[in-house]
């Protein structure tokens, strides 16, 4: 008994130790938020005076910008005043297709890398629509609205949390609309679903998914003095994410009412992408830095999750995954685009075998495509037949511009912030800050400094 006493006030004794101590510190990285300045506010929901007629020059006529030049000429209220890239033959290409359409020529601007300083500087230009390589996004985007023009920026429209700060703190000084390209969000699919969780058909979405798979060996050598592979060779991390994380985002309304909080990477070694430049460029490159696969989780403030997945050099299909988890349903593209629903919550008129469906499989096709034309977004049901004519990745790439110069040609908030553009760039920097520190959690900082929870939802204007 004397035993069975002091062995339970020793257990009793190391328990209060143990309870006693103090919770281990986090092993967060916190990540620093930039002081704003005095007198600058946000802007979330920024309106702008309406421009009836929206002037643009485009910087960059290499691979994306002649193709924007071309959905623009669809656009009513739209005059292409400048044209500017390296490269002279890029910019009289682009003027000939200007001129074959009857369009007046636009003024055009070449011949070094800092010649776009003159073009943002036009006194006859609204927007300035950049399609250069990463490097220069930022600086570009930066330089325009200083100059009173708003922004459009190819994606990523920034690489580091320098750029990030930059583009958000001039775009609240100026109050100057700064908006990144990313056409993902615009897809008919996406678009759909995005109407689907906020019509409730999904439930609360609870975990996202996305990714950008793509082998680019076919396309290295097209990128102008080789930027992109150079990006690579000294970067780690997420350098592409905004396709997968754009659409995700919005379904979860981050920044309207949630707010990513941190991330975690892990990748594997690098083996595609020096074996490509071995073989086909005899080149050997030690140290490159950004391995074949990169993997990211993040947490959101209303204990939400998100994974998106980097892959540029594996021999696999094609893969910009899309997948939402919600309480009473499931939305997935690629490799197999369907839904998966709770009968309760499908409405009989679209299926007279409604009661035998089970959330365990998608949909019959059927079904999707009666899912699809009901829950079909408001934003694309005047423009669909039009998007997919005019193309660009099916139609997204059109109804993109198309909103962006509906927003501006209206004085209304465009459904891109550059809050969003900093969430969704900066896991190229902070990807890189925790694979350097063995898949550390990073913090992902409020780039509206305390302005997240201001809105409540995501809503596109009309």
């Amino acid at each position: 008994m004397k035993k069975f006493i002091i062995l339970f006030s020793s257990c009793l004794l190391s328990f209060n130790c143990v309870a006693q101590q103090p919770k281990e510190q986090s092993l967060l990285l916190k990540t620093s938020v930039q002081e704003r300045l005095a007198g600058q506010t946000d802007v979330l929901e920024l309106r702008t005076e309406p421009l009836p007629v929206v002037r643009v020059a485009f910087i960059g006529l290499g691979m994306r910008g002649p193709g924007a030049v071309n959905r623009m000429t669809y656009i009513p209220g739209v005059e292409v005043v400048a044209l500017c890239d390296v490269e002279q033959k890029n910019t009289e290409k682009v003027n000939k297709m200007l001129q074959e359409k009857g369009l007046p020529k636009a003024q055009e601007f070449y011949g070094d890398t800092s010649v776009w300083r003159k073009v943002t500087a036009l006194p006859n230009v609204d927007l300035v629509y950049v399609a250069t390589d990463w490097l220069s996004h930022a600086k570009i985007g930066i330089q325009a609205m200083k100059d009173g023009k708003h922004v459009a920026i190819e994606v990523p429209a920034a690489v580091t949390m320098d750029e990030i700060w930059g583009l958000i703190n001039t775009s609240e000084q100026t109050r100057k609309h700064c908006m990144q390209l990313e056409n993902c969000v615009y897809d008919f699919f996406e678009l759909t679903t995005l109407n689907m969780v906020q019509q409730g058909l999904l439930g609360e979405v609870i975990h996202g998914e996305g990714a950008y798979i793509h082998g680019l060996q076919p396309y290295w050598d097209e990128y102008w003095n080789d930027w992109r592979m150079d990006f690579n060779k000294a970067h780690r991390g997420d350098v592409y994410p905004t396709h997968g994380l754009g659409p995700v985002c919005q379904a979860m309304n981050i920044h309207r009412g949630d707010k990513l909080n941190y991330l975690v990477a892990m990748d594997t070694k690098a083996i595609g992408n020096p074996e490509f430049l071995k073989k086909k460029r005899n080149e050997e490159v030690k140290g490159f830095r950004n391995g074949d696969h990169t993997t990211t989780m993040i947490g959101t403030e209303n204990g939400k999750s998100i994974l998106i997945e980097h892959n540029v050099t594996s021999p696999r299909p094609y893969n910009r995954m899309y997948q939402l988890t919600g309480t009473k349903g499931f939305a997935n593209k690629y490799p197999i685009e369907g839904y998966a629903l709770d009968s309760e919550e499908l409405d009989p008129a679209l299926t007279k075998n409604h009661e035998s469906l089970t959330a365990h499989s998608f949909v019959p096709e059927d079904v999707q495509v009666a899912l699809m034309e009901k829950y079909k977004h408001p934003i694309a049901k005047d423009i669909e037949d039009q998007a997919k004519k005019v193309g660009g990745h099916g139609g997204m790439d059109f109804i993109m511009d198309y909103r962006l110069i509906y927003c501006l040609q209206r004085g209304l908030p465009l459904d891109m912030d550059v809050y969003d553009l900093a969430e969704w760039c900066s896991l190229i920097p902070l990807t890189e800050i925790s694979l350097d520190n063995n898949s550390a959690p990073v913090e992902i900082p409020d780039f509206t400094r305390g302005g997240w929870n201001k809105i409540k939802g995501l809503k596109f204007a009309q």
